[in-house]
């Protein structure tokens, strides 16, 4: 079962990949930090003058019934008077527009610049609307009948919409598919995972790297319930290449479309060290990948898409990444972020990938940090339509930067690793229908009515968090203490799952 959550919704504050704007007629759109505070991330427009009538628009839901004002602050780098065309669109109601003349702050800084939608004009004859209902574009003109050129920055556009998580999950993923909780001791379980040790660029591998991969279990091993991937400094022949360094890159002998990925590893240590949690896609042309030696190897990178889930010794100790590549930006990508946590050597953390449909959310610790999310969808943006599989290594070297001359070896070692998906429901509708949810929605108490014997019942928020597990025979949950919102309810009964949808109202 899927449950979705729709998509891009006012305010826009240039936070994340969705919140970008499709140019026309000569213009510009990028992000960059506010000049103001460097933390904060704003949209840059830029007109190069070559057509009075030059813009940007973005498909956004646009609420005129909240308060029909649309405000956002503008930044200007020159002192001159500026105009600013608002347009909305829609399959539905009239196209509207507003337009303010403003004078800007000098020195340079941001000023707030208010559309007044109740004195709006009809786009096509200029006529007045008391502009009220949803809207699905949005237009900016700035300096609407000029040619001048120029840059300018915008922050903080809304319709009075109250904000929303950015990394809120539109598909929770549930059922446990496929799993490694690394039971036992000695080698990995070889019905799991393949060791991946042909070098593809003449026995060595990209990006500078200095280690060759094994199928030792000096390199890869169990112990203790863990799976230890462990990188070595030895001198060590491969291929007819003598390399430094050795470690271990496991692939998946499993690949899936959509799903969520959970691993809870710790890192290893030292400068030059660089370990990574991803994925690639199945069709990859990589010889020695094990879908590659199974026939599947049809697609060079990076059309075959990737995505880091985790890597770290790219930037400071104790910050971690996670990136996609893909023919639209790969290498040095642009749909990357990162986030600092504390010893990651020393503490464990769940990292994680939603991928779904629509867009690919990445979590630490269960709370969602960074959203890749496309407006227009194709090859080049979004080849995550086909399966990937799944990859455990540390390289040494490369991107990482040279390793402290006093390495010896260090271990990435992982408590698990799960992929969920969702199963077709494999109960009939009509076991389903003997469940009911009601208050729906509820502010306080949910009840399940039912004959059937409950075993547990379990409810989960929109970044897939079990907020309330019952072990119980429950037919009532107390939602009191929840935020409002939309969660997934699982009921287990008679070694079946049923799954409600539920709606929390204050």
């Amino acid at each position: 079962m899927s449950v979705q959550f729709y998509s891009q919704q006012m305010p826009l504050d240039f936070t994340d990949s969705v919140d970008t704007f499709i140019t026309f007629d000569g213009s510009g759109f990028s992000t960059r930090n506010d000049p103001k505070d460097a933390s904060n991330n704003v949209g840059q427009f830029f007109n190069n003058g070559s057509n009075a009538s030059q813009g940007f628009y973005i498909d956004v839901a646009v609420n005129l019934d909240i308060q029909q004002k649309i405000t956002l602050a503008f930044y200007s780098f020159d002192p001159n008077p500026h105009n600013i065309l608002l347009k909305l669109e829609s399959a539905t109601n009239t196209n509207v527009q507003v337009k303010e003349t403003f004078t800007v702050p000098s020195p340079s800084n941001w000023k707030t610049i208010s559309f007044d939608f109740s004195n709006a004009k009809n786009s096509a004859d200029g006529t007045n609307v008391n502009a009220t209902g949803i809207y699905t574009r949005l237009f900016l003109i700035i300096d609407d009948a000029s040619t001048t050129p120029g840059t300018y920055l915008i922050d903080d556009i809304t319709d009075g919409t109250a904000p929303t998580d950015p990394n809120a999950l539109d598909v929770l993923y549930t059922d446990l598919v496929w799993s490694d909780e690394f039971d036992g001791n000695g080698a990995v379980d070889s019905n799991k995972w393949f060791p991946q040790t042909i070098g593809p660029n003449g026995g060595r591998w990209y990006n500078g790297e200095l280690q060759h991969y094994t199928d030792r279990t000096e390199n890869a091993n169990v112990s203790n319930g863990y799976l230890n991937i462990v990188a070595k400094k030895e001198n060590f022949t491969q291929n007819g290449v003598a390399l430094n360094y050795t470690s271990a890159r496991l692939n998946s002998k499993y690949a899936f479309t959509h799903g969520r990925v959970d691993v809870r590893a710790k890192l290893p240590f030292g400068d030059g060290t660089w370990p990574a949690i991803w994925t690639l896609g199945k069709n990859v042309n990589e010889q020695g990948a094990y879908w590659f030696q199974e026939g599947f190897g049809t697609t060079n990178w990076p059309a075959c898409g990737e995505i880091d889930i985790m890597e770290h010794g790219l930037h400071a100790t104790n910050e971690v990444s996670s990136a996609l590549h893909t023919p639209s930006s790969s290498g040095n990508t642009m749909n990357t972020s990162t986030i600092a946590l504390a010893n990651v050597a020393e503490n464990f953390h769940v990292y994680s990938m939603n991928w779904s449909p629509n867009q690919i959310t990445f979590m630490i610790d269960g709370v969602g940090y960074y959203t890749y999310k496309v407006s227009i969808k194709n090859d080049n943006t979004w080849p995550f339509d086909k399966e990937q599989f799944l990859l455990l290594n540390i390289a040494m070297g490369g991107f990482s930067g040279t390793p402290d001359a006093n390495f010896t070896e260090s271990s990435m070692v992982i408590d698990y690793v799960k992929i969920y998906q969702n199963n077709p429901l494999s109960i009939a509708d009509v076991f389903a229908d003997k469940f009911a949810v009601y208050p729906n929605p509820s502010s306080d108490f949910v009840t399940i009515r039912t004959n059937e014997i409950i075993e547990k019942v379990m409810l989960y928020n929109t970044l897939g968090q079990i907020v309330i597990d019952k072990n119980t025979a429950t037919k009532q949950l107390n939602v009191k203490n929840l935020k409002a919102g939309l969660y997934l309810l699982k009921i287990y009964a008679n070694e079946r799952i049923v799954s409600k949808k539920i709606v929390i109202s204050k």
